[in-house]
């Protein structure tokens, strides 16, 4: 009998021999507009294996506009942002708290959002999980640090983690109670994963020095990955940029999935590091690869990749993100590249 999506992906996270690779194609709306043909493709031949449950969550009064489309966008903390791109996500050009001083005043973390009734959300999401055959991820993403650069603005929030006061420390706090609050409820429901993540890279290096990113936030990160392994959940991670530095306090702690910008980095190098001890969520190069009008590029993306991090065993997702650029002949030929990796090694696609 084949694999259900959750075994599948189970059995990578766990290095059990799933019968395939398990699959996510993350998509922009630009993506869906600009390219629809080939992201239909993509959604018949090689449908996603991850999912998530019904939306439980509470509307914002604070929220107004859409983070896609042209113009301004408040988010549910209040946190401004403008898009001059659309399809693509604006960015916070004026912060909310230009004086830290004033935190404790002005940043109300999104209390109201979060399910009213409990036990009835539980059962909603209960249902949803029960109902699949696909792998669950919960409904949260915490993001500590890029939360606080949303609410002081990049610049300010870089200058107060190299020298952070009371203050500081209060209001990074305040952030993480509240999504160790959202992680508690859904590491009480039956979803296989949580997920959290925080771009920290730029294309070279940390934003932060390593030892700055140790004190302050790897403390945070441990919380979330101790509380979702207390409860049985797999974690998943994000991060963009060159976070190679980082790269084994993210084992350390935990994280079963690392999605992150391999071509940033020596892939060789985290395969040494990393093959059998975490698993490679993703992705393939969407700064140079999955733009090129050649997909030979896109094949030759996937070798490297298969080379230096896959194995029969599991350990890595098929994953890329379809963004503003993106060939659609290439983004085809990576998967059916990842298609002929897996038949070579005698795995069913």
């Amino acid at each position: 009998m084949s694999q259900t999506s959750r075994e599948i992906v189970g059995r990578a996270l766990r290095f059990e021999s799933p019968e395939r690779l398990p699959r996510q194609i993350w998509r922009l709306p630009w993506a869906t507009k600009h390219v629809p043909e080939a992201m239909a493709e993509i959604d018949r031949r090689w449908p996603s294996d991850i999912s998530g449950p019904s939306k439980v969550y509470q509307d914002s009064a604070r929220y107004k506009g859409d983070p896609y489309l042209v113009g301004e966008h408040v988010d549910d903390w209040g946190c401004v942002f403008e898009n001059i791109h659309e399809g693509v996500h604006g960015e916070v050009k004026n912060s909310i708290l230009p004086d830290i001083k004033e935190w404790k005043k002005v940043v109300k973390p999104p209390f109201e959002t979060l399910p009213k009734d409990i036990s009835a959300a539980r059962d909603i999401v209960n249902r949803c999980c029960e109902t699949s055959n696909s792998f669950m991820m919960a409904g949260c993403c915490p993001r500590p640090w890029e939360r606080y650069q949303f609410i002081r603005g990049t610049e300010d929030a870089m200058m107060d983690m190299m020298d952070p006061d009371a203050d500081v420390k209060g209001l990074l706090r305040m952030i993480h109670e509240f999504f160790l609050k959202e992680l508690e409820f859904w590491c009480s429901t039956k979803v296989d994963s949580v997920m959290f993540m925080d771009d920290w890279g730029s294309q070279r290096q940390l934003l932060l020095p390593p030892a700055v990113w140790r004190e302050l936030y790897k403390p945070l990160y441990k919380e979330y990955c101790d509380l979702a392994r207390a409860s049985g959940k797999f974690i998943f991670m994000h991060s963009d940029g060159y976070i190679a530095e980082i790269f084994d306090d993210l084992i350390e702690i935990g994280v079963s999935a690392l999605n992150s910008q391999l071509f940033c980095m020596d892939i060789a190098d985290l395969g040494r590091r990393g093959k059998g001890k975490i698993a490679f969520w993703g992705e393939i190069d969407r700064q140079h690869v999955l733009p090129s009008k050649n997909p030979d590029d896109g094949r030759q993306a996937v070798r490297i990749v298969a080379e230096h991090l896959f194995d029969r065993s599991g350990g890595v997702l098929v994953q890329f993100e379809a963004s503003p650029g993106c060939n659609p002949e290439t983004m085809i030929a990576v998967l059916e590249e990842w298609d002929a990796v897996q038949r070579e090694a005698g795995m069913k696609p």
